[in-house]
């Protein structure tokens, strides 16, 4: 079966106060929709529907390359429902399944989409959801349940009775639905809320009213939730993202001195047993080779290569990096 995703990235960069799109605002060096795109490709979809509306020329012109993508533009900003609605035309020969994400959510794992699809499939469900648990829920739609625990509706913040706020668990839009339930259920959204928008939450609803089976599953780690709406959020988000980097460094055999005072931006190759030193910056797709000090005081630019057995201290260059290399 075929497996799709959406993407929602046609928001405004309203509270970042830029004027550049947000979904091409960096996280470690990367725009943070290329970590939802690598989370789609690496559950395994082979194509992706991008809705862009604001600064959509600067967008496509970043992804270009890509031609997995297929760019959907939202015209009018109504709502998330009415953005998904637009992709409809571009499902018309898919029969498997669509994850519905947004770009402005970076923390996204391919394990919790394949952790989702595959409770989505045991269930035998027409529509699944990722829920998470949260002590502090505040706004985000939080998950209606019934006596038996089974899911009944997303009540979001705007919406919800004060009794409902107090519930802890939400939705962080991580959407998985039969194309077919998908296409059917989105056509019946409507806009008769507080804030006059079609709620994309809404089909689960809709279709658990028709008789479809409706799924959802706790899989969302706290830290995964966090979605980047101001340079605040930015800065949370970019340092969770840094302690993954260095962690996974850290597992391949590279010592970083100072988790602190350590910068390693996305897409960094480091050999084993190098030797990262405090106040370091290491840039996007740099190459550094086994048993290497870098640092102190170490900044390697974006792209760069340093090779094996070197040294690179204080306010040196990649060009200089020979000069200190050659310890073996």
């Amino acid at each position: 079966m075929s497996l799709t995703a959406i993407i929602l990235a046609a928001g405004k960069s309203t509270r970042m106060k830029s004027k550049r799109p947000k979904p091409l605002h960096e996280i470690c060096g990367r725009p943070m929709l290329s970590y939802v795109l690598d989370a789609c490709y690496g559950v395994g979809c082979k194509k992706v529907l991008v809705v862009i509306g604001h600064g959509k020329d600067e967008i496509i012109a970043g992804f270009g390359d890509d031609k997995r993508i297929t760019w959907v533009e939202q015209t009018e900003q109504l709502g998330t429902g009415h953005a998904a609605r637009s992709c409809v035309p571009h499902l018309k020969d898919e029969t498997g399944d669509v994850f519905i994400l947004t770009g402005d959510g970076p923390l996204i794992r391919s394990e919790v989409l394949k952790t989702l699809r595959d409770a989505h499939h045991d269930e035998k469900a027409s529509a699944s959801m990722a829920t998470a648990i949260l002590e502090d829920p505040t706004g985000y739609g939080r998950i209606i349940r019934d006596e038996s625990g089974e899911f009944v509706e997303i009540i979001e913040q705007a919406d919800a009775t004060a009794e409902q706020r107090q519930i802890q668990e939400v939705f962080p839009s991580y959407y998985c639905l039969k194309v077919a339930d998908f296409v059917a259920g989105v056509s019946k959204i409507s806009n008769k809320n507080k804030k006059n928008e079609y709620y994309l939450t809404d089909i689960y609803a809709i279709l658990r009213k028709a008789g479809k089976k409706v799924t959802a599953v706790q899989a969302v780690l706290p830290e995964d939730v966090l979605a980047v709406n101001d340079r605040m959020q930015q800065a949370e988000v970019d340092a969770i993202m840094q302690d993954r980097i260095q962690l996974q460094h850290r597992a391949a055999g590279v010592t970083i001195v100072s988790s602190a005072s350590a910068y390693i931006e996305s897409g960094v190759m480091i050999g084993t047993d190098t030797t990262i030193e405090p106040f370091t910056f290491i840039g996007a797709g740099a190459s550094i080779g086994s048993e290497c000090v870098i640092g102190p005081f170490a900044c390697i630019p974006r792209e760069s290569i340093v090779p094996d057995l070197s040294t690179v201290a204080g306010n040196a260059s990649t060009e200089s990096a020979s000069l200190y290399g050659g310890r073996g």
